[in-house]
């Protein structure tokens, strides 16, 4: 199938639209951070650089540790960012530039969040890990795929609430490795900071996530913590052919409404103890 370029949107240097990265930029092991600025706190880690790119709120780093060729790019906030960079990625390794149509040979991607979330229950405290097993999103982007296949139907018709959701897992392989960081959970995901996750300032949330999930569990897991990308992640991975893994650094408590005093510290150690694995 030929991609026309209106679909796939490529800058005059001939790197895809919105990353304005090429192929052969990017490595097989991705870190994905929101903050522009977690970007540089991952890459200091690595002994050499190869590709620095800045677009918009998307920063890119490509570069060594050792041997291991790894990948650190900002995602910036919310799904709709998560469309454009794991489609965009995606094209960079599978699809052709020259001839616009996608490889015959598939290439598989880990990506790695290293992120930040408020815990929706006293039984996870502040500066801890959240390894999340699976994600319920409500930011809806999952609607605009043909995704039936690849959704946690048991999930979603556990979450009895007025609003349309999806549910999806995490690599099962990731999260086998990485779950001696930190603590299994399931994670909401939403489409904004404040009403959708029941916070209020001058306006008046109209759903209380807090109360519907706080302390409950689906299962044997318990619903852990609420932030805004890691849904769209897990949707988009497993429907790219990719592997995907979410870990949330807890820096807030919604339920004893208390903030961390280190978010900082927290951050790094959760920087220090993913590498450790990604590179294993």
């Amino acid at each position: 199938m030929f991609i026309p370029p209106s679909e796939m949107i490529l800058n005059a240097d001939q790197s895809i639209y919105h990353l304005k990265l090429k192929p052969g930029e990017i490595a097989s092991k991705i870190i994905t951070v929101g903050d522009q600025e977690r970007v540089s706190m991952v890459a200091e880690h690595l002994d050499s650089i190869e590709v620095e790119r800045q677009s918009r709120e998307f920063r890119t780093i490509t570069g060594r540790i050792g041997s291991q060729r790894l990948t650190i790019i900002s995602t910036g906030i919310g799904t709709d960012n998560i469309d454009i960079v794991f489609n965009e990625l995606d094209a960079l390794v599978n699809i052709d530039f020259e001839t616009r149509t996608v490889k015959p040979s598939h290439t598989t991607l880990d990506f790695i969040r290293i992120g930040t979330s408020g815990a929706i229950s006293e039984s996870v405290p502040l500066d801890s890990i959240v390894v999340s097993k699976s994600a319920i999103g409500y930011d809806g982007l999952l609607h605009f795929y043909r995704a039936n296949h690849i959704r946690n139907k048991g999930l979603e018709e556990a979450v009895s609430t007025s609003q349309v959701c999806y549910a999806v897992d995490a690599d099962e392989g990731l999260y086998n490795r990485f779950i001696d960081i930190g603590q299994g959970g399931i994670t909401i995901t939403a489409p904004g900071f404040y009403g959708p996750q029941s916070r209020q300032l001058r306006l008046q949330p109209d759903i209380d996530i807090l109360e519907h999930y706080s302390n409950a569990r689906y299962g044997d897991t318990p619903y852990t913590n609420l932030e805004m990308e890691t849904a769209g992640i897990y949707g988009l991975a497993k429907l790219l052919g990719h592997r995907a893994l979410s870990l949330n650094a807890i820096l807030a408590n919604r339920v004893t409404n208390r903030f961390s005093n280190q978010p900082k510290e927290t951050i790094e150690k959760l920087i220090n103890d993913s590498l450790k694995l990604i590179l294993d």
